[in-house]
């Protein structure tokens, strides 16, 4: 039986600097000061930060946010969903995915979205067996110098 968590939005710098050794395994560019210098910038744009608190710590965290476009209408986006590799297949990424389609729900949103790297095969078999679809391909070049 999954052991289940209190899921908190990370408000304060150390709630957030708290996130940081679980975003680390998906984000590892990040460091600690990089990690909540961008979250305090993207909060800016709506961006919030969702983790599950097991024994005082989080173990899974979940960045998001609620957008519109001509495509989806209102729609709740998840940048980042990541469970702690010593915290996997305890039901932890399930209750988290869970509370953000009900935090969808709660801001008038009509779908819930996000983007997976080509890499992570074991997400993708999570985002699917919890009912997600594969509807798109996302595709980006690196803006540099073109000359």
């Amino acid at each position: 039986m999954p052991r289940e968590g209190a899921i908190r939005l990370a408000s304060s710098d150390q709630e957030i600097a708290a996130c940081f050794p679980v975003m680390h395994q998906l984000r590892p560019h990040l460091t600690p000061e990089t990690f909540l210098a961008r979250v305090r910038s993207q909060e800016q744009a709506g961006y919030r930060v969702a983790y599950v608190e097991v024994a005082g710590r989080p173990r899974a965290v979940a960045g998001f946010r609620v957008s519109e476009s001509l495509s989806s209408g209102r729609f709740l986006y998840v940048d980042d969903l990541v469970t702690l590799d010593s915290e996997r297949s305890k039901g932890h990424g399930a209750q988290l995915l869970g509370w953000l389609l009900d935090q969808a729900r709660r801001e008038g949103c009509q779908q819930l979205e996000l983007d997976s790297g080509i890499q992570r095969k074991d997400a993708h078999r999570f985002y699917q067996r919890e009912g997600l679809a594969i509807s798109s391909h996302h595709f980006k070049i690196e803006i540099r110098d073109r000359r």
